[in-house]
C-alpha cells in the first residue's frame, strides 16, 4: 500500500466493509489497476453499476463536455438541457405505459420515491416485501431490506407498514420451480387475509431477479400471475430494478423477461456508468397524483450524470451490449454447469443475461447447506482474488457466488474467468 493509504486509510469510517485490500489507482474496460502494479479482473462491476465497463470513452466524453459547460442546475430552479435529452432517451427504451420520470441520487432514494408516490396516489400505508430482498440502508428502506439482519440490526424504530412474503425461491423452498409459484402466491393471498389487507396495501414492492438474496430469477408464471393480483386488488406493484435493470440481464430491464409491466419502477446503479444517479418511473397519469413539493431533493437530476445516462444507453444500442449480454451469459452458464458436473457442492447455476449466480451448499440441503457452505465461498473467492479475479459473494448466508461482469466482456475474459475460478475452487476444496 502507498504512503497515502497508509496514513489515511485508518480515519475511513469502520462502517464501511472492505471486501478486497486493493488500493485502486485507475480502471479500464473489464479492469482494474491497483497502485502496486497488480492488475484485476473486474466480474463485480462495483456491484452492478459499471455495466458499459469502466470508463467507457463514449461515457467519459460526454461527462467532460457537459462539466464544461455546467456541472449543478438545481431541477426546480431551471429545466436543463442534459434531462431533457435524457427523458428523450428514456422514452426510446421504457417500457409501455412508463412515461413519467422522477430522478434522484441512490438507489435507497429512489426506492423510497416509489413508496413514497405509491402511498400518496394510493392513500393507503402498507407495503408487501418479499422474503430475501435488498431495497437500501435508509431508514424507510432497511425496514423495506429483508436479506440479512445485519442490515437493520439494533435500530427498533424504523418506519412500519411494511409486510413480508416468500420468495420463489425454489432451491431454498426444495419445490420444483412451479411448485414454488404456486405456495408463494398462495402464501401472498393468506398475507392479504390475515396482515395487510388489500384496503390498507398502497404497493406489493419486488425485485424481479432477487440481488443481494441470492441472484434468483423467479418463475415466469409468479410474476404474471403477481401482476393480476395486484390489479385484481387495487395495488400498485413496484419493481426494484436498480440492480437488474440497464442491460444487466441481457434486457433494457428485466421485467421484459416477463412481459409484465409494473405501476412504478425504480432505477440506479447501471444508469450512468457509476455517476449517481437514480429515478422513479411511472405513467405520467400516476405522477400527476403525487403533490407537487412533496418530494424533491437538491441534486437529482444532476446534468453531468444525466449526459452520462444519456450516453450510456447510447453505448448500449451502439456497441450491441445487450446481445453480448445474452451470449456471454449463455457462455458463463455453460461453463460454470461443466464446473458443477465436476464439484458436487456447486449445487446451481442460474441467472439471466449477465446477472448469474452459482451457489453452493455443503454438509447438507436448503439453510443447512447453504451455512456450510459460506466458509467455503469465502476461501475460493478470496483465492479468485489471489489470482487476479474480483467476484462477490451473495444470499443470507454468502453461499452465492454472484458474476456481474461488465456487458461488453469478451468471450476470452469470460473463458478467463472460468478458469480462475475453477483452480480458486479446486484450491479452497483441498
Amino acid at each position: 500500500m502507498t504512503d497515502l493509504y497508509e496514513r489515511n486509510f485508518p480515519h475511513m469510517s469502520p462502517v464501511w466493509s472492505h471486501i478486497f485490500p486493493i488500493e485502486a489507482e485507475r480502471a479500464e474496460g473489464t479492469y482494474i489497476y491497483a497502485a502496486d502494479g497488480r492488475k484485476y479482473l473486474d466480474f463485480t462491476c462495483g456491484i452492478g453499476v459499471t455495466n458499459t465497463g469502466h470508463c467507457h470513452p463514449k461515457v467519459v466524453a460526454a461527462i467532460r463536455e457537459q462539466a464544461g459547460l455546467f456541472i449543478h442546475a438545481q431541477a426546480n430552479i431551471v429545466v436543463h438541457e442534459p434531462m431533457l435529452r435524457f427523458i428523450e432517451e428514456l422514452r426510446t427504451i421504457a417500457p409501455p405505459g412508463i412515461d413519467g420520470y422522477f430522478f434522484s441520487n441512490s438507489g435507497a432514494e429512489a426506492v423510497e420515491g416509489a413508496v413514497k408516490l405509491a402511498r400518496a396516489a394510493s392513500g393507503k400505508p402498507n407495503v408487501i416485501v418479499f422474503a430475501g430482498s435488498f431495497h437500501g440502508r435508509t431508514a424507510a428502506t432497511q425496514a423495506l431490506t429483508t436479506s440479512k439482519t445485519g442490515y437493520k440490526a439494533g435500530r427498533p424504530l424504523l418506519p412500519s407498514g411494511v409486510y413480508v412474503a416468500p420468495y420463489p425461491y425454489p432451491l431454498k423452498l426444495g419445490m420444483a420451480e412451479e411448485t414454488a409459484s404456486a405456495f408463494c402466491l398462495e402464501a401472498l393471498e393468506e398475507l392479504f387475509a390475515t396482515q395487510s389487507a388489500p384496503a390498507e396495501t398502497a404497493a406489493v414492492l419486488i425485485e424481479p431477479v432477487l440481488g443481494e438474496g441470492g441472484y434468483v430469477p423467479p418463475p415466469v408464471s409468479f410474476i404474471r400471475r403477481l401482476r393480476e393480483l395486484c390489479t385484481k386488488n387495487g395495488i400498485f406493484l413496484i419493481f426494484d430494478e436498480v440492480q437488474c435493470g440497464f442491460g444487466r440481464t441481457g434486457r433494457f430491464f428485466a421485467q421484459e423477461h416477463y412481459d409484465v409491466v409494473p405501476d412504478i419502477m425504480t432505477a440506479a446503479k447501471g444508469i450512468a456508468s457509476g455517476l449517481p444517479l437514480s429515478g422513479v418511473f411511472s405513467s405520467l397519469e400516476l405522477m400527476r397524483k403525487w403533490p407537487t413539493g412533496s418530494h424533491g431533493g437538491t441534486y437529482g437530476g444532476n446534468p453531468v450524470a444525466m449526459a452520462a445516462g444519456t450516453a450510456t444507453i447510447a453505448a448500449m444500442k451502439e456497441e450491441r451490449m445487450l446481445e453480448n449480454a445474452v451470449a456471454r451469459g449463455e457462455q458463463l452458464r455453460g461453463g460454470l454447469r461443466k464446473i458443477a458436473a465436476k464439484h458436487a457442492e456447486l449445487v446451481q447455476v442460474r441467472g439471466l443475461g449477465l446477472m448469474v449466480g452459482s451457489e453452493f451448499a455443503v454438509g447438507g440441503s436448503g439453510t443447512a447447506g447453504s451455512k456450510g457452505a459460506k466458509a467455503l465461498v469465502k476461501a475460493a473467492l478470496k483465492g479468485c482474488e489471489d489470482r487476479g479475479l474480483l467476484l462477490l459473494s451473495a444470499g443470507t448466508y454468502d453461499s452465492t457466488v454472484r458474476w456481474i461482469p461488465p456487458l461488453n466482456v469478451s468471450r476470452e475474459q469470460i473463458d478467463e474467468g472460468l478458469a480462475v475460478f475453477e483452480a480458486a475452487l479446486e484450491g479452497a476444496l483441498r
